[in-house]
């Protein structure tokens, strides 16, 4: 299959996850993604490992986020190298950097340098907090990012301190957010001729997947989320909204009539709220009742008789559960991205499918300047020097 993106070029200059998860995204569509590195350092998440797994010399987060792509050593400090790089861009498709404001001005690789580059080319930016505002010079961290928004203080129960969730929802959404303004870039270009600029930041993207939850408080005179005491999963949604502790696990209980629930799970007490106002209103007190009824009976008990009645549940798998079922099984997520020679390194894949094929890795994370050798060579560099 020719892949959507095939014969684009893209510079990664970007380190950690952001930048190079949309690098990431570009390369799984098809594009010929180089990643631009100190030949000293290299991308500075080689060596933040986490859980202390490293493979190949570098950490496994590494190869992941750095699957399909090339690296292309080179000191910015260095005048031939830089000429090289300048080389590079003249020929790029897509440029994505990370670093803080100035640095790659320095260098005559800002955006306004570049376009006299390369008019075609997307330049796409991602920053922490945007290049305006007091917030501009802090670090932008994932976990900073969910603190400051306001995230955590809609997860964990009502009497917890305020609870981030344990992905990087900031940098990995931010990427996305970026391939969205590239691949809206390369699309005009199409029909213009004229490359263009993309900026997103964390903060913008953690805000806006909170919308739903913005938008009420923006219009609620201003009140904020109010979490429940008791299984809390959503600050804004009735009862019985929230993740049970059964007596062999954990069950998940989606949207509903408290009623109707009450009258399929054989309890008296939650069926008499049949005032749909009190389900938000009485929630701790709703959400207490079903608590206590459900440690009563294992899981699969509770499932049989919600999923009869068509009522929105499900189990709560761990990890473990997750990739041993025959669901995760069917859609073939976990892919082999091991270097030649050494032990298996397992990963998941894009999760997009294109005119019916699955976009699985086509080689490892590469070692730090591995590739500039060749990539000189394909792109005729010197030649353009």
């Amino acid at each position: 299959m020719t892949r959507p993106l095939q014969d684009i070029v893209a510079l990664d200059f970007s380190q950690y996850l952001a930048g190079p998860s949309a690098a990431l995204r570009l390369a799984d569509l098809g594009a010929r993604v180089i990643k631009v590195e100190n030949p000293k350092t290299g991308d500075n998440s080689r060596h933040l490992s986490l859980k202390n797994m490293v493979y190949d010399g570098d950490s496994v987060n590494f190869q992941a986020i750095n699957r399909d792509k090339e690296s292309f050593a080179a000191n910015l400090k260095d005048p031939e190298d830089l000429k090289l790089v300048k080389a590079l861009v003249k020929k790029a498709d897509v440029l994505i950097e990370n670093f803080r404001p100035g640095i790659m001005a320095k260098f005559g690789l800002n955006y306004e340098s570049a376009r006299v580059l390369n008019p075609r080319l997307i330049y796409a930016t991602v920053t922490g907090y945007g290049t305006e505002g007091p917030w501009k010079s802090k670090p932008g961290q994932d976990l900073l990012l969910q603190s400051m928004s306001g995230l955590a203080y809609t997860n964990g129960n009502g009497d917890q301190p305020p609870t981030p969730l344990g992905i990087s929802m900031a940098d990995i959404f931010a990427g996305t957010h970026m391939v969205d303004g590239i691949l809206a870039c390369l699309v005009r270009r199409s029909r213009t001729g004229e490359g263009g600029r993309v900026e997103v930041s964390l903060l913008e993207s953690i805000l806006y997947l909170q919308l739903e939850g913005l938008t009420t408080y923006l219009n609620n005179d201003h009140q904020p989320p109010v979490r429940s005491r008791v299984c809390n999963a959503h600050p804004n949604v009735p009862a019985p909204y929230g993740i049970y502790e059964t007596s062999d696990g954990y069950i998940a209980v989606s949207m509903g009539s408290v009623t109707r629930l009450g009258r399929i799970l054989g309890c008296p007490e939650l069926a008499a709220y049949t005032d749909d106002t009190q389900w938000f209103r009485k929630r701790d007190e709703i959400q207490t009742v079903l608590a206590r009824h459900l440690k009563g009976r294992p899981t699969s008990v509770w499932l049989t008789l919600l999923d009869d009645a068509g009522y929105w549940a499900s189990a709560v798998l761990n990890w473990r559960q997750l990739t041993d079922s025959a669901a995760y099984q069917a859609l073939d997520f976990s892919q082999d991205i091991s270097r030649p020679g050494l032990p298996q390194l397992l990963t998941t894949r894009c999760p997009i499918r294109c005119d019916g094929h699955l976009l699985k890795s086509r080689k490892c994370a590469p070692r730090l300047g591995e590739d500039t050798a060749q990539v000189i060579s394909d792109l005729s560099l010197k030649e353009d020097i």
